[in-house]
């Protein structure tokens, strides 16, 4: 194998795993060494630069990168990384004068369609460049979804009004009770660019018999969420069937609890652990005494005279072909009828682009979704821009954060008369962490501290408050447990060939077999070499130059946590600590060229 290149921006990025995971690539233990130090309202400008609602998504975020924590790989369970998000939100100062103040405008008019993350996004990157960014939406308070269809015991309208009114302070003009019913019209405004990130605005239905018999106690889940966010609903009946598996059917189910639901019961078609929704969701839903019942399929509303009275299920089955794709089939058990006095459906969210002309330039797919670059999200019409659920289907915020990023860029590289095609390389930081022989400036004590859980509200009392937050956050002493769990993965360890005197004191002290001296080889025949074969072939391999035996010190990325007991054992300094920072280009970046090296 070649030398490992570290100085390309990506080798290290890649080793950082959970910031690699996350689609805006936060710098993850950077931020939770801040939240460590009690240095919280830095940590959150450190979110507020990559994710941009660090206290929203610290509440409800997916979480792409607890399940890639190298925490995980050692012990059960990942720091909570998304929880001390929120650390840094709820603990913070007044930020305000930490943010870009309104700046001239530059002449340039942006449209943004839809009041949600993606479009919130592109606004703040946009914004303090002097482009005058006007929102469009048709609720009348910015925060789309995050507003509208996730429940207040989730996420306070505090929270969102706090931090959508971040974006809005930067001189952008909010049209809220605006919908836009025609793009070619929007095009006559002369725009210089328009940005579509409405989002997947419309429930799938379920067209069985009953369906329309019974309308008036089957509603569309996503709906249904938003007119309860917005007062239109505050109560259901006692019994409740709520049908889908992923986290939109959570809140359904959660939020029918809270408004009479007495007996609320979440049906799904495929197996327990093939549930879309997430994890902790599920969780969340069964501590409130909500069973989830698994491969049954609704075939019909039962009705009498126009009122609901129950669905009937058929139960089926999995089976696997010879690709290993799962197919339900009917198990053969009779059909189900299971009494209710509502339905709430919430089996998938689509798309729905009707306010765009056929003849104004955007063409679409056979989805009925518009044809989208998706580097650089721009469509068909070079004016145009998609992001966030509205460019790739539903998703979640924190895609739409990072859409709005790459949108944005594109947005001010086509605006500056630039090839929105070229992509600048990232602004990368690698500097030694060494303060003394044997100390760093970084705490590698690795702490064995199992991961901490967040505090809730108590169950009774949560259920009769619609609007009171189930999950506390952690306390600063929670927090600080949680925070020494981070194996402070940017902290790399770099090798230096000229220096290595192949002692073997590294492979010696190393906890994790990681480091091994031997002949190069083929990637595929160094891997089972290893002094620890390498199991995981998507983690690179640090490969050094020949050493004076002729041998090559190889490291597997994979499971070395970083630890720094190599750099400490070494009599020569081969091994440094070094800190590895890496901030993504967004619009107005000052960054290297293509063609430059990042490091």
């Amino acid at each position: 194998m070649k030398p490992t290149d570290i100085a390309a921006p990506d080798y290290f990025h890649k080793v950082v795993d959970c910031q690699w995971a996350c689609p805006a690539h936060t710098p993850v233990p950077e931020y939770i060494r801040l939240i460590a130090q009690g240095r919280y309202s830095d940590a959150y400008m450190i979110n507020w630069k990559s994710n941009v609602f660090p206290g929203i998504l610290g509440r409800t975020c997916d979480r792409p990168c607890e399940p890639a924590c190298r925490r995980g790989r050692v012990e059960e369970t990942p720091v909570a990384i998304c929880r001390l998000k929120r650390v840094a939100a709820d603990f913070k100062d007044d930020i305000r004068q930490r943010l870009p103040r309104p700046a001239p405008k530059n002449g340039k008019r942006i449209a943004l369609v839809g009041g949600g993350p993606a479009s919130l996004t592109v606004a703040r990157d946009l914004a303090p460049l002097g482009y005058h960014c006007t929102v469009f939406d048709a609720d009348p308070e910015a925060g789309g979804m995050m507003r509208t269809q996730i429940p207040k015991f989730r996420l306070p309208n505090s929270v969102i009004d706090e931090e959508t009114g971040y974006i809005l302070g930067l001189g952008v003009e909010f049209k809220g009770g605006h919908r836009i019913d025609s793009m070619k019209s929007l095009l006559a405004e002369k725009y210089d660019a328009i940005f579509v990130g409405s989002g997947a605005p419309r429930g799938r239905e379920l067209d069985i018999p009953g369906r329309k018999e019974a309308a008036g106690n089957i509603h569309i889940g996503i709906e249904w969420l938003a007119n309860v966010s917005f007062g239109h609903v505050d109560k259901i009946g006692k019994r409740v069937i709520v049908l889908g598996g992923g986290n939109t059917a959570m809140d359904c189910c959660r939020t029918a609890r809270r408004l009479g639901g007495e007996k609320v019961t979440v049906i799904v078609r495929s197996g327990f652990e093939e549930m879309k929704a997430s994890p902790w969701e599920k969780e969340d839903a069964i501590h409130e005494d909500i069973p989830i019942l698994n491969y049954m399929v609704p075939v019909a509303f039962k009705q009498v005279a126009g009122k609901l009275i129950g669905v009937t299920f058929q139960h089926v089955k999995a089976e696997y072909d010879a690709k290993g794709r799962r197919n339900l089939v009917p198990s053969g058990d009779p059909d189900q009828t299971i009494p209710c006095d509502d339905v709430l459906v919430a089996v998938g969210q689509e798309n729905a682009f009707p306010w765009i002309e056929q003849d104004c330039g955007i063409e679409f797919d056979k989805w009925h979704m518009p044809k989208v670059d998706a580097r650089t999200f721009v469509s068909t019409n070079p004016k145009v821009f998609f992001g966030g659920d509205a460019a790739f289907g539903p998703k979640n915020i924190i895609w739409a954060v990072a859409h709005g990023h790459d949108a944005a860029l594109s947005i001010h590289k086509m605006l500056s008369g630039e090839d929105i095609t070229e992509r600048p390389l990232p602004d990368v930081q690698v500097s030694s962490q060494k303060m003394g022989i044997h100390e760093w400036s970084y705490d590698n004590d690795i702490s064995v501290d199992k991961r901490y859980k967040v505090p809730h509200r108590d169950k009774v009392v949560a259920l009769k408050d619609i609007r009171a937050e189930v999950e506390l956050g952690y306390d600063v002493k929670l927090a600080l447990g949680e925070a020494h769990r981070c194996l402070n993965c940017d902290v790399q360890t770099v090798f230096s060939t000229s220096l290595c005197i192949e002692c073997d004191a590294c492979v010696d002290i190393c906890p994790m077999d990681c480091i091994t001296f031997t002949d190069n080889g083929e990637e595929s025949d160094l891997r089972q070499r290893l002094k620890a074969p390498s199991l995981h072939p998507d983690q690179d391999l640090y490969v050094s130059g020949d050493l004076k035996t002729g041998r090559v010190m190889v490291k597997d990325e994979d499971v070395c946590l970083h630890c720094g007991l190599c750099a400490e054992r070494c009599p020569t300094g081969a091994w440094d600590m070094q800190k590895y920072l890496i901030e993504m280009t967004h619009a107005g970046s000052t960054c290297p060229t293509k063609s430059r090296s990042a490091a």
